[in-house]
Formats: C-alpha cells, structure tokens, sequence
C-alpha cells in the first residue's frame, strides 16, 4: 500500500487564495525562525511581505542582512520594520520608549493590513508586545478579524494570549525539550542572531 499523499488532492485552488491567521507561540526556540523561512518561501512565490519586529532593534541580526542581500526583485517585494530599541525587553526593564516604538510599528502594521498592501504580515514577537500591554489587544483582535480575506498573518513570540489563539487557524507551540543555553552556551551569530 502507497502511504504518499497525493498533492493534487492536497492542494484546493479554492482555499489556496483564502489567507490564514498563524501563531508560532511557546518558550522553545524557533517561532521568529519558523516565520522568516515562511518569508521566504512567499517571496520566492512573488509575494509582498511585510515583517515587523516589535521589541527588537538595532542591526546585528542575520536576518536583517540576509534580507538586505535579495536580489533586486525579492527585495523590492519585502519591508521590515523594527519597532523596538536595541535591547532586550522584559517586564523589568520596560520604559515608556519600548511602548513608543511598539505603538509606531502597529501603527504601520494595521495600516497595512487595512490598505491590504502584502499578501503576508509577519508579526515577529507581537505575542511578547501584547503580553507586556506594548499593544492594546482588544485593538489587535478587532484589526485581525477584520483583516483582508486573501492576507495570511502570522504572530510570533511567548505567552500567546488565548483571544489570539482562539481566533487563529493554525496555532504552533514549541517546546523546549533540550537547549544547548541549558549548558551555559551563549547566543551564536548566524544560529540565534
């Protein structure tokens, strides 16, 4: 017995054109990297992408460069946008310019998404934005149920919040079961940056 699927009965040209609502939630680590490669795939697809990194600034992330290296046609299909300062934000540490640059990063992604300029939203670590009220989540919900019906929207970050949950398609928690940090081995260039 064949156990291979067959893609053309995978594959319905009638839901194919109907965008999604996806959460890559959890404390293991890939979300943000899980979200990139989907990225790429929809560029290489010809998709408009639009990413926004809410509490996370500065240069010296490896996707920022790889990105910036596209060849001109996939680069001119892609805009990030970093709405945080160059640190990392915890509830300790928050200051009322970590809730500036969050607040200008949603502003620019619910413009986008009510204009439907991209095919796809990237909202790397809006799961964390939320969870430290950088971002009204009554204001997200009603901007995501209302989003244009061929956008595919994707959350990432810690500590989904459960109205989050509830209104995705698809919802991925990833778990740590083992981590080299567990060991005390600090964060590598081109692994975790």
């Amino acid at each position: 017995m064949n156990n291979t699927p067959d893609n053309n009965k995978l594959y319905n040209p009638e839901f194919s054109k109907h965008g999604y609502i996806q959460v890559y939630t959890g404390n293991g680590k890939g979300k943000t990297t899980a979200s990139l490669g989907l990225a790429m795939r929809a560029l290489g697809r010809g998709w408009k992408v639009l990413i926004v990194m809410f509490t996370k600034g500065g240069n010296d992330y490896g996707e920022l460069i790889s990105f910036a290296r596209l060849c001109p046609d996939m680069k001119d299909n892609v805009k990030i946008i970093q709405a945080g300062l160059d640190r990392i934000v915890y509830a300790a540490n928050l200051s009322e310019d970590d809730k500036i640059q969050a607040q200008k990063g949603w502003q620019t992604a619910k413009e986008a998404i009510k204009n439907d300029e991209y095919q796809l939203i990237i909202l790397d670590e809006a799961n964390i934005a939320l969870d430290l009220n950088l971002i009204d989540l009554e204001d997200m919900l009603e901007v995501l149920k209302n989003k244009p019906e061929e956008m595919e929207i994707v959350l990432t970050g810690r500590n989904a919040k459960q109205q989050i949950i509830d209104i995705a398609h698809l919802v991925s928690e990833i778990k740590p079961v083992k981590h080299y940090w567990d060991k005390g081995i600090k964060a590598r260039k081109g692994i975790e940056f």
